[in-house]
């Protein structure tokens, strides 16, 4: 059974043409929640995909500023996940949960 709590750490799969590169690495990039740790992020990829994770590295990224009709707004800042899998695992990311 899986804890729930996996269910807030993972947001959304990441779909760019970056992340379609580093999957050839085995790695997949994930949306993650800004208070997620490295440990729980790791775990809930286990968790939910049935999958041996090999290391996790984060990475905050800053919300840019934009316009929309003259007015200035803030985009929120983004927490992703660049997780390596072991040799052999495999996530499909088209599927889905």
């Amino acid at each position: 059974m899986t804890d729930l709590r996996h269910y807030d750490v993972i947001v959304a799969p990441v779909i760019t043409e970056k992340s379609t590169l580093v999957s050839e690495n085995n790695q997949i990039v994930f949306d993650v929640a800004r208070d997620a740790s490295k440990p729980e992020i790791k775990a809930a990829v286990e968790a939910l995909f049935n999958v041996k994770v090999k290391n996790v590295n984060t990475l905050l990224r800053k919300g840019k500023i934009k316009r929309f009709r003259g007015v200035k707004g803030r985009q929120s800042d983004v927490k992703k996940a660049i997780v390596t899998l072991v040799d052999g695992q495999s996530i499909d990311i088209a599927t889905g949960l």
